[in-house]
């Protein structure tokens, strides 16, 4: 876990990395979606409505994944101090976000033609628009601290409290009279047919190898971020240090 810690070392990884990430998850990405969008059947039951499935399900695995990515390393921020382990939490939330939104996005756009309505409270909805608000918290919490310069161990302790949501949403239609469907693939079987089974794992991977490789582009910014304010401080010390004295200055 350690072996990282030293950002010169991250970096050397991270920059073979990340295009081998984006661009292969980008061809996997389009592939799918496109596989989805004109080669896959109607669904029997939800006709063409089900072509956002291949969207909608790899944002919705990307917004919780990318919580439980923020409680993890704020565990190691918080337990084993890894100097890399708040950056990372940052560089993760703008993305997983992002894919909460356009999951919830996507979710209303397909609920308008089978619920009759865009949106309902119901539990696993509610809970992930919470989930999204909690990504907007855990932002400002993030920014705030870092424009006052203060500790990330309080962002951190959010992160780990938030994550106690990521089991509800999971759990969500199974606690609940649910409106919303449930589980479609669970450890070892699946109700989805083959047919639109194997472009929506296509989707899955290829989405989460843009969001890996989003989250590296991130961590590097802000390590070159630090590393540009570090060395703005050391030469504003250096400008502020008092003038040596004649005496000294000849000795020197």
């Amino acid at each position: 876990m350690h072996i990282y810690a030293n950002p010169t070392r991250f970096l050397r990884l991270a920059n073979w990395l990340t295009p081998l990430l984006f661009w292969s998850g980008l061809v996997l990405s389009l592939g799918a979606v496109a596989w989805g969008l004109f080669m896959v059947p109607p669904d029997r039951l939800m006709g063409d409505t089900v072509r956002i499935l291949f969207i909608h399900v790899p944002a919705a695995w990307l917004g919780m994944g990318g919580w439980a990515g923020i409680a993890i390393s704020s565990a190691m921020l918080l337990i084993w101090k890894h100097p890399l382990a708040a950056i990372a939490a940052r560089a993760i939330a703008v993305p997983g976000m992002v894919f909460c939104a356009v999951c919830l996005a996507t979710g209303s756009i397909w609920g308008r033609p089978t619920w009759g309505t865009w949106w309902e409270w119901d539990g696993r909805l509610t809970s992930m628009l919470v989930l999204l608000f909690l990504y907007a918290g855990y932002i400002a919490l993030t920014e705030a601290a870092e424009q006052e310069g203060s500790s990330s161990k309080i962002a951190a302790i959010f992160g780990l409290v938030g994550a106690v949501n990521v089991p509800i949403i999971n759990r969500s239609v199974v606690w609940w009279n649910s409106l919303h469907q449930p589980s479609s693939i669970t450890l070892g079987k699946s109700a989805i047919q083959g047919t639109f089974l194997v472009p929506l794992l296509v989707a899955v991977v290829g989405f989460s190898l843009l969001f890996g490789a989003l989250v590296l582009m991130r961590m590097r910014a802000l390590i070159a971020q630090a590393q540009v304010e570090a060395r703005l401080r050391r030469r504003a010390l250096d400008d502020d240090a008092p003038a040596p004295t004649h005496a000294v200055a000849e000795a020197l």
